[in-house]
């Protein structure tokens, strides 16, 4: 049941002691059963002991209806005959409770909407209104009913884990509900109903690529739930790849990265309806409740404008709906906005500083308000907002998986031949330049159609899949469907004049064009053009762009825009080369905006034009050192779009780019993947390396990924590092399942656990002997495998089962990483965990700790959660505590003595000196992890913390910080590690006595670190380039 079916918001504090008046108290003893138990026997109305006369009902059933008759929307409340004619048909109903052949397990396998179906009674004496309230009060009593049959220590809960977990997330959701919109006045929550019903009406459905635009996707039918990727901060709880919705859970502020077409608007689509809809899950609790303001950065700038304030945020989007005066920062002001800043890249560079301030100001005027904001990955450099608490994910490429849900999708919604779905699967499985292409929606959606329309034949490379791809949109679809037109424009023609508006918006960093620029720039190109002059004028020529391209929008009256970036940076290429812009391209080449625009001029070059290009990149990078090292790595990106180039031009392109080989970090890793294959055959072997570089190495090939990366990581299977062979052994994913268990497998440690991810894997005959970690899989397929006793280490980043772990008997480390879900852990107490680590469910108590008492680790996150040591038995085995969104309720830390590392990750909050001071006295906690902004509170409260020996220091911004304050409150400090673009002067930390190991990074400048004396210093390098 989703919380928009009840209809009703009426808090569970007013309907649970109602309901609980229906049934029979627990007697002693009562927890000893474990049958069901039948229904009447339960209810209070029935037998010889009952408590609850049929006038007592209808008094209930009246109290029940007066409940809900408050809680009505403003033109929803009954009318006061309807409602006690309801009161007195919910009456019956609930009297019919005791008639049902069925005990409490079949009530709640049944469900809220089934249970209401089956106590409905006749409503023909009622009004159409009146009905409505009836359903909704009667739906609403079942669902706590239900509720209230899965909190009986009768119930036999382990069989219903699910049910009972979806019971309480609605009572919770309803709850959250009452307590956001309350004060909400009748004028006000009139139209946050209109405009709710506004944005789902906007935002509700899409075009997908190859689809005619009459035929939109409905966005529920449409939505792919694709992976996103976190950088953690070091040394933080590793994150595995996660669906969307779980990465957003609990997160006030995001900053989402996403190359073009990889879902980013659609995922903003997505977000504003369910949340207008109240259809959240449990990962997205946070928002209901929550009222959504689309902000596309291309509308907000449009002709130049200034960024709207709030009270404007409704207008400048075109809303037509008018809003009561002041409503927009009424509902800010109660912390119940959600801000959808959509394209940062989509404006120009030299504005985005301006966007910051403008997000900052209202930040700091509504710092409750939640917000998410979308660029592409290159558009703002990676600690752009790191300094306001933003969370930085990136939309991962498609999976095999995701691109097979896709491609059934596209082909269903298409109505086209099952035939074709599973020969375009095949053909992307067997042609690796396919699969490279088919990582985002926008190039599936290309690939689907082209093999549609070409009935199976795909060209090969991006360029010419472009190509086909805008022939197919301009002149062959409507040949196909015999649609004729008055005017007659081969697709030539319409690039020609298409190109012209692309490059445009390119030069002048506009994402919209006025009507009237894009009729002069027609009526420009028209003498040159008389078999297009002769068929009607710019106005008409325009207009059947607009209408039958199905390149081009009107967003606005008067502003016209491409319908996808990919497009207009492919047809501003094309004009580029051929009006010989080499030197333009070149100086802005540096420009993210322009990064697509070179790779296709490129493409669209002639071997001679090519060179004159590359050599330009190649020459500003040497002569402009702030651009050097994006111009070359651009430049050597732009090898795979030239198919003839001569070899001179190719050695100078590597010849720099090998400078910055091999990748020292993460980050250079996947700057350097992004290149393309064309980087493998600069990456040297292991011989010379660090293990660290030797590490970011194999991480470059795996995100290459294909046959030729799958031969180049043969070489480092002999590696005798444990980071580099843990990386070999993690990236089965990114090959061919059987080339890799045949290359590598044999080659990797058989003591190493190798990372499976599908079925597949898991039966390869060559994965049969293994040990294995895994991500996401449903416990069953290890035991269909005959892998049940080699599962050595899992991670859940979704809901699973405890009771479905138990036979996994080689499982010694668990991570539950997908919500607070598990309170009851007993499940786990037949496995032989060595680690366990779960994130505490703020609203119940965790039972079965006591079964880990001896256990190695024992990690515990929390957010959300008031009281969070409350909720943990004493003296609960915990080594590690991880506080996400509060320091609070550390009084009692003393309270587990094995709890030795303690995580403050919130840096947002104050942490007062009495938890500071409780801090101090937990002697058995050794070790700290917190933010540099938690620096000068601990300085301010004059505390010194004697028990901590380990610091682990997060330094996300550049701002400085006297370490002064470190060196007085942790004086028996003997292992300091910083991570991030920490101080350069570390000089002082000298006066630390116990001091004995230091780790740091190097400066984003290059600087030299100051460092302390007679300490073992490990400084690590920044990344030199990336993200």
């Amino acid at each position: 049941m989703e919380i928009g079916t009840i209809g009703l918001r009426v808090a569970s504090a007013a309907v649970t002691p109602l309901v609980r008046r229906l049934f029979r108290p627990e007697g002693p003893g009562a927890g000893l059963v474990d049958r069901p138990v039948r229904l009447a026997s339960l209810v209070s109305f029935r037998g010889e002991k009952r408590t609850l006369t049929d006038r007592d009902l209808a008094k209930l059933a009246t109290e029940l209806t007066l409940c809900a008759a408050k809680a009505a929307g403003p033109h929803d409340t009954p009318r006061e005959l309807d409602r006690i004619m309801v009161a007195d048909l919910l009456a019956r109903s609930l009297g019919a409770v005791g008639d049902l052949d069925m005990d409490d397990v079949q009530a709640v396998r049944l469900g809220p909407d089934a249970l209401s179906r089956a106590l409905r009674q006749n409503t023909d004496e009622l009004s159409a209104d009146a009905t409505v309230f009836y359903d909704r009060v009667l739906a609403l009593t079942c669902l706590h009913v239900l509720d209230f049959f899965t909190k009986r220590s009768t119930f036999v809960a382990r069989t219903l884990v699910e049910q009972s977990q979806q019971h309480d997330r609605i009572i919770h959701t309803l709850d959250l509900l009452v307590e956001r919109i309350s004060s909400q006045s009748a004028m006000d929550a009139a139209f946050e109903e209109r405009y709710r019903a506004h944005l789902v009406g906007r935002h509700s459905r899409l075009t997908i690529f190859g689809i005619d635009v009459e035929e939109e996707w409905p966005l529920d039918d449409a939505y792919l739930s694709l992976e996103t990727t976190e950088r953690p901060l070091h040394g933080d709880i590793p994150v595995p790849p996660q669906r969307a919705e779980r990465a957003l859970a609990g997160r006030q502020r995001v900053l989402l990265r996403g190359v073009a077409g990889s879902g980013k608007t659609t995922l903003v689509q997505w977000l504003t309806v369910t949340t207008a809809e109240h259809r959240l899950g449990l990962d997205l609790s946070h928002l209901i409740g929550l009222v959504p303001f689309v902000l596309p950065m291309r509308t907000l700038t449009r002709a130049g404008q200034e960024l709207p304030v709030p009270e404007d945020f409704l207008s400048a989007v075109r809303c037509p709906h008018t809003p009561p005066r002041g409503w927009v920062e009424r509902v800010l002001a109660a912390n119940r906005g959600l801000l959808l800043v959509d394209g940062i890249d989509e404006i120009p560079e030299p504005e985005r500083d301006h966007t910051r301030t403008w997000l900052r100001e209202l930040l700091r005027d509504f710092p409750g308000s939640t917000c998410v904001v979308t660029a592409r990955p290159s558009a703002v450099r990676d600690d752009w907002l790191a300094g306001d608490d933003f969370t930085e994910l990136s939309l991962s490429p498609m999976k095999r998986q995701d691109v097979a849900a896709f491609v059934h999708r596209w082909h269903r919604a298409a109505a086209a031949d099952q035939a074709d779905e599973q020969a375009l699967l095949t053909a992307i499985r067997s042609r690796p330049d396919l699969s490279r292409l088919a990582t985002n929606p926008l190039m599936c959606g290309l690939i689907c159609a082209l093999h549609r329309t070409s009935h199976g034949y795909l060209p090969r490379g991006r360029e010419a899949l472009y190509e086909a791809a805008l022939r197919m949109l301009l002149e062959r679809r409507d040949q196909q469907r015999k649609i004729k037109h008055a005017l007659r424009l081969d697709a030539p023609s319409q690039m020609l004049l298409l190109q012209k508006l692309a490059y445009w918006l390119i030069r002048n960093g506009h994402s919209e064009l006025e009507r009237e620029d894009a009729l002069e720039l027609i009526n420009q190109v028209l003498p040159s053009m008389p078999q297009v002059a002769a068929q009607g004028s710019a106005e008409t020529i325009l207009g059947h762009l607009i209408d039958r391209s199905g390149l081009l929008l009107e967003p606005a009256e008067g502003a016209i825009m491409f319908v996808h970036r990919t497009f207009q940076d492919y047809l501003a290429a094309r004009e580029a080369i051929e009006a010989r812009d080499f030197p333009l391209l070149i100086r802005n080449a540096h420009l993210d905006q322009w990064e697509d625009v070179i790779r296709m001029a490129v493409a669209h070059g002639r071997p001679a034009e090519r060179a004159r290009l590359l050599k330009g990149l190649v020459k500003r990078g040497d002569s402009v050192g702030k651009h050097r090292i994006r111009l070359h790595l651009l430049a050597t990106a732009c090898l795979e779009h030239a198919t003839q180039l001569a070899p001179e031009i190719v050695e100078l392109v590597t010849g720099r780019s090998s400078e910055l080989i091999p990748p020292r970090t993460g980050e250079e890793a996947r700057a350097l993947a992004a290149v393309g294959p064309v980087v493998l055959e600069l990456l040297p072997g292991a011989a010379g390396l660090t293990d660290q570089e030797t590490w970011s190495v194999v991480q470059t090939i795996t995100r290459v990924g294909g046959d030729a990366a799958l031969g180049r990581l043969v070489d480092f299977c002999d590696h005798p590092a444990d980071l580099v062979q843990s990386a070999i052994s993690d990236a089965w994913h990114a090959f061919d399942t059987s080339g890799y268990a045949e290359m590598i497998l044999p080659r990797v440690s058989a003591e190493q656990l190798i990372n499976v991810r599908t079925e597949e894997h898991l039966t390869h005959p060559r994965a049969r002997n293994r040990l294995l970690f895994a991500w996401d899989m449903d416990p069953e397929m290890f035991r269909r495998a005959g892998a049940a006793e080699r599962v050595r280490r899992l991670v859940y980043s979704r809901p699973v089962d405890l009771a479905s772990l138990r036979g996994l008997t080689g499982l010694r480390t668990l991570s539950l990483t997908g919500g607070p879900l598990w309170a009851d852990l007993r499940p786990l107490a037949e496995l032989h965990l060595d680690s366990l680590s779960f994130e505490l469910n703020p609203d119940l108590r965790v039972e079965g700790l006591e079964s880990f008492a001896d256990i190695d680790e024992l990690d515990v996150r929390v957010r959300g959660s008031e009281k969070p040591l409350r909720q943990l038995p004493p003296e609960a085995p915990m080594t590690w505590l991880l506080l996400n969104d509060n320091a609070h309720d550390l009084a009692e830390l003393g309270r587990f003595p094995r709890l030795r590392k303690l995580s403050l990750w919130d840096r947002g909050l104050p942490v007062s000196a009495e938890a500071w001071k409780h801090i101090g006295e937990a002697e058995h906690v050794s070790e700290l992890a917190m933010h540099r902004e938690l620096l000068p509170q601990l300085g301010r409260h004059g505390l010194r913390l004697g028990n901590i020996a380990v610091l682990d220091l997060f330094w996300t911004t550049n701002e400085s910080v006297n370490l002064g304050s470190l060196v007085r409150a942790l004086p028996s400090l003997t292992t300091l590690r910083i991570y991030g673009a920490g101080p350069q002067d570390l000089s002082e930390l000298a006066a630390l006595p116990h001091l004995r190991s230091l780790s740091t990074f190097a400066p984003r400048n290059g600087a030299a670190v100051r460092l302390p004396e007679g300490v073992e210093c490990h400084v690590s390098p920044f990344p030199r380039y990336g993200e």
